[in-house]
């Protein structure tokens, strides 16, 4: 086989299965990278605020909807950890999850 032909067939060899791999997934390559993104941006915002513990939130992205679970310490934490949520680009949903549970409980 010429060496033209046989890039040739290995492309259209990842082209056809591509969408079969991801299938399975229930997700795309894009929204599985636009989702990992989102859930990065939202978790960095939160590390990088001064008034709430981000190390005790987790983030979960699927499809744009972020959801939020963990523990701080404050309604005020909480609120403020669902704003920076709702502010980066990609989120179309924020599920709040998130217990409040103050110090010494």
């Amino acid at each position: 086989m010429h060496k033209l032909d046989c890039w040739r067939t290995t492309i259209l060899a990842l082209v056809v299965a591509a969408p079969l791999v991801t299938a399975g997934c229930g997700k795309t390559i894009g929204e599985r990278l636009d989702d990992t993104t989102i859930t990065t941006r939202v978790k960095t915002s939160m590390l990088n605020d001064p008034h709430i513990n981000g190390s005790t939130i987790d983030v979960d992205t699927y499809r744009g909807v972020v959801t939020l679970s963990g523990r701080v310490k404050s309604q005020a934490d909480h609120d403020q950890a669902v704003a920076l949520a709702r502010r980066v680009d990609g989120v179309s949903d924020v599920k709040d999850a998130i217990q409040i549970i103050p110090d010494g409980n």
